[in-house]
């Protein structure tokens, strides 16, 4: 047990490191990163300035919510979205309306409309939303080109509990990494101290446009205060078009899970690996191992097996999967950011470790919004 914590922890900091992303093989992330080394004060003009813009920026914002209308008793879920045109079209993030049934947003004012998917780009956690708001309801334009470190960054949000508050802070990175596959690559990095319920809402310039949503926030206990993350976009940002034309693009999955006492080990390196093995007697070849499987999943279809330990904690069955189309993966983390590289209704073939034998499975990605756990 001593050693499995070690392993754990090992595992929770290396998930916490840049890796590389799917959309540039071999290419760090962290070799493309641009990152402040010290963001400065905001001086007294700045946030006059943003004091400001707070008037023009809040009266286009909007709380979102799993919630119908106009009678709304029972929320599942908030969080912030922003207009950005006058026919009502509302730009978020799209875990917040992931899985929804029904959809409302309330204004500035309190009223409270209904709202529809227009489209959405799970792999990028943008979706487009619209809404029946009057004639004359404010939006903020998007920005004309990408934001540059240390600019002035406000963002609105519900986080908290709070209705619309405003938060400043500086731009400390960019084309930052979570580290997960199925969080966001490539975002804006702020230390505007954001919170859950502040996802989806904007993060402003000072000419008042819109240079990002807000997608995540960074919880690395090697921080010294949490990070803010934003998807970036532009007026010319081809994944708005596409979302404006109704495309809906689901991110590919295959239905598996790593969880219990093993979900911080999604980067657990290769030695690690190693030195885990005999103790779970999981073989001599580095993998990823997985605890579960979604039903009805390419997973299940395709005949994977999940971990399964015995009362000692010694694997009874469970696959260790090596490569995928061929590219060697030795952990979870590579495993997920392998199979974001593709698209649902691929077919890619898994290099699988099964009791020891080698084989070659095939399945055929699916889209995530169409597995329920």
């Amino acid at each position: 047990m001593a050693l499995l914590t070690g392993l754990l922890t090992a595992g929770s900091a290396q998930q916490a490191a840049p890796v590389p992303s799917p959309a540039a093989p071999g290419q760090n992330v962290q070799d493309r990163r641009v990152r402040a080394a010290a963001p400065a004060p905001l001086s007294a003009q700045e946030q006059a300035t943003l004091q400001a813009l707070v008037g023009r920026v809040r009266p286009a914002t909007v709380r979102v919510e799993q919630c119908p209308t106009p009678a709304c008793t029972t929320r599942d879920g908030v969080g912030t979205g922003v207009l950005i045109s006058a026919d009502g079209l509302v730009l978020t993030a799209y875990h917040v309306i992931e899985g929804a049934t029904v959809l409302s947003v309330q204004t500035e004012n309190r009223t409270r409309y209904r709202a529809e998917v227009v489209g959405y780009n799970d792999q990028d956690d943008l979706a487009l939303l619209r809404v029946q708001v009057p004639a004359g309801t404010p939006f903020l334009p998007l920005a004309t080109a990408r934001p540059a470190v240390g600019d002035i960054a406000l963002a609105i949000g519900n986080g908290g509990g709070a209705f619309l508050k405003t938060k400043v802070g500086r731009l400390t990175g960019l084309d930052s990494d979570a580290g997960r596959a199925d969080f966001p690559p490539g975002t804006l990095e702020l230390n505007a101290p954001l919170v859950p319920g502040d996802s989806g809402g904007p993060v402003v310039n000072t000419r008042g446009e819109v240079t990002g949503i807000v997608s995540y926030v960074s919880v690395n206990p090697q921080a010294r205060q949490p990070q803010s993350y934003a998807v970036p976009v532009t007026a010319a940002d081809p994944r708005l078009a596409q979302m404006k034309a109704g495309v809906k693009l689901d991110a590919p999955v295959i239905g598996i899970f790593l969880g219990g006492p093993f979900s911080d080990l999604f980067f657990l390196p290769a030695e690690g690996f190693r030195k885990l093995a005999p103790l779970l007697k999981l073989g001599d070849t580095p993998g990823a191992f997985f605890t579960s499987i979604s039903r009805g999943s390419p997973a299940e279809k395709a005949g994977l097996r999940p971990l399964v330990l015995n009362d000692d904690a010694e694997r009874i069955s469970g696959d260790i999967v090596t490569a995928v189309n061929g590219k060697r993966i030795v952990n979870f983390g590579e495993f997920q950011y392998a199979v974001r590289a593709y698209k649902p209704g691929d077919t890619i073939t898994l290099s699988v470790l099964r009791d020891g034998k080698p084989l070659e499975i095939k399945l055929t990605l699916a889209g995530r919004s169409t597995l329920r756990n």
